[in-house]
């Protein structure tokens, strides 16, 4: 892989590299993870997550997010159905894939006004197709209370069992509303959060609910239910006017937050709630954050473009190199990645 974005882009991912479990099922704590440090100009440096209160200052904040990750997978006997997103009509996207021995794929099939025979007699009606690959759709009865009831947690082939919902809540997971976990806090424990607080980092949340992502093919993020607080929004202000890190913990937080600063001229950040179709590139740039926790995103992925705006395109591809090298572990159960602007 070459040190330029192309090549970040392009890289190939080994299978061997893909995390196929949480880890304390591989013997390691959540905040034992590794974590890969990226800071400018200097060679990219290896951590444990639990090293993360050093690695920032008195002052910093960290942004989470705290959304909760629901059991959005509805299996049939050869398709799975996975609830994405909630609209605003009581209707929901939902992505249709055919299951396979180890997971699931794409499925292309269904039609305008198709009824799905769903477990526990309930009917999903398909409406119309909002993207290529989902589908506006409508439950006949309330779908969260019918998710905890027979859904399981989204699972790709490179996870090779189910794991229990817990395995995909982070330790700041308040509010019900993900289709996949928002994976860059899981390292996160409460023991951590103390050490942070304890040396004068804060933490402030916002909400975000992640949609289903398209592990098959190169697709932008669509549309996502968002809200940055007024609290947080004053928190994010005050530490960039005083000179510390603003550290997005995902992808997610700096997609709400760069919404939330959108209409500033300086990237202040206002009180903002609604719905965001922003996508983070390198030609845009990011204004809010000063930092980004992140795990290890995929060939090609938006996300990369993302880090490209945070990170640069040198630093970003010196550091999937030295991730690869190393033998990081990628996706939502792996390593993690620590990008510092300054």
């Amino acid at each position: 892989m070459t040190a330029s974005l192309t090549g970040a882009l392009d890289f190939s991912l080994p299978p061997g590299l893909a995390a196929h479990e949480p880890p304390e099922a591989r013997g390691t704590a959540r905040d034992a993870v590794r974590l890969l440090v990226s800071r400018g100009d200097l060679d990219p440096g290896h951590h444990r997550f639990a090293d993360l209160p050093r690695l920032l200052d008195p002052g910093d904040l960290i942004v989470v997010n705290n959304s909760a990750t629901l059991p959005a997978a509805v299996r049939l006997d050869r398709l799975a159905v996975h609830f994405s997103t909630a609209r605003e009509d009581g209707t929901w996207l939902v992505e249709l894939r055919r299951r396979t021995s180890v997971a699931s794929e794409p499925y292309g099939g269904g039609a305008p006004g198709e009824w799905l025979p769903l477990p526990g007699r309930a009917t999903l009606r398909l409406i119309e197709r909002e993207t290529p690959r989902l589908w506006r759709a409508e439950l006949d009865r309330d779908v969260n209370r019918y998710l905890r009831a027979h859904g399981v947690p989204i699972r790709y082939s490179y996870v090779e069992r189910d794991w229990p919902i817990e395995d995909y809540q982070t330790v700041f997971a308040t509010v019900p509303g993900s289709a996949e976990m928002p994976s860059a806090a899981r390292p996160f424990t409460a023991h951590l959060v103390a050490a942070l607080v304890a040396r004068g980092i804060g933490i402030a949340p916002i909400t975000l609910h992640t949609g289903v992502a398209s592990p098959e093919k190169d697709e932008p993020p669509y549309a996502e239910r968002y809200d940055v607080p007024g609290p947080t929004a004053r928190l994010v202000n005050l530490a960039r006017e005083n000179g510390n890190r603003v550290v997005a913990a995902g992808t997610t937080v700096v997609r709400a937050l760069e919404t939330a600063a959108a209409g500033d001229a300086d990237g202040r950040v206002a009180a903002s709630a609604g719905w965001t179709r922003h996508i983070v590139t390198p030609e845009h740039g990011v204004r809010a954050i000063t930092g980004l926790i992140t795990g290890l995103h995929e060939p090609r992925s938006s996300h990369l473009l993302m880090l490209s705006a945070v990170a640069g395109e040198h630093v970003l591809a010196r550091a999937y190199e030295a991730a690869l090298r190393e033998r990081y572990l990628w996706h939502e159960f792996g390593d993690t990645h620590l990008i510092l602007r300054n």
